[in-house]
């Protein structure tokens, strides 16, 4: 009877496991700005790791305006409340669009690598563009720092959150900045083709 017991309570272990944390940490993007909440891209990615059954739930930290100065003064408070197994860190739009320093955005974002990879987490970075009217010596830097970050850091790194639709305003919000609810599958399978591997079987 015992060793029956030991069986199944070894057995029914991984089902009473709690879920690993996915924290995605970014800004209006990533919050579902101007949708309701179940139609932005974050809970689309819950609803696939469920469908794959994956055992992580999403905890989405991220908030409307945020910048890369913001988010480094939160990434601890962050970290300590949700515990994330993996953190994907995609802010730095806001950066570009107020015209903030790009050195200073680099060092922001190489913080929030180490605060995330010293806490246990695995990390991807995810890049954004800036429109070309930002000018093209200014536009190239910017693009630049996110793979210059993801390769100092080794971490792996999305180029561009809307790779693939950024010049089709059909699937822009009237602002012409968020995208809309039938963008947000096309956001997720940019973010999948870098977090998947980063998925373990629990």
């Amino acid at each position: 009877m015992l060793v029956r017991w030991l069986i199944v309570l070894l057995l029914g272990a991984p089902s009473l496991a709690a879920a690993a944390t996915i924290m995605v940490f970014g800004d209006s993007l990533s919050s579902a700005y101007g949708l309701q909440r179940d139609q932005g891209w974050t809970t689309l990615l819950q609803q696939r790791l469920t469908e794959k059954k994956l055992d992580y739930r999403i905890a989405n930290a991220s908030i409307s305006g945020e910048t890369t100065f913001g988010g480094r003064n939160r990434i601890d408070a962050a970290l300590k409340t949700h515990q994330p197994s993996i953190v994907i860190i995609a802010l730095g739009g806001n950066d570009g669009l107020r015209g903030l320093g790009i050195d200073a955005m680099r060092a922001n974002l190489e913080a929030l690598v180490r605060a995330s990879r010293k806490s246990g987490a695995r990390v991807l970075l995810v890049g954004m563009h800036m429109p070309p009217n930002f000018g093209p010596a200014y536009t190239e830097k910017f693009q630049q720092t996110f793979r210059a970050v993801a390769a100092k850091e080794r971490v792996p790194l999305v180029p561009f959150l809307l790779e693939g639709f950024a010049e089709r305003q059909d699937l822009f919000q009237p602002d012409g900045i968020h995208p809309a609810a039938p963008a947000q599958a096309l956001v997720l399978e940019n973010v999948w083709k870098g977090l998947q591997p980063l998925l373990k079987n629990r």
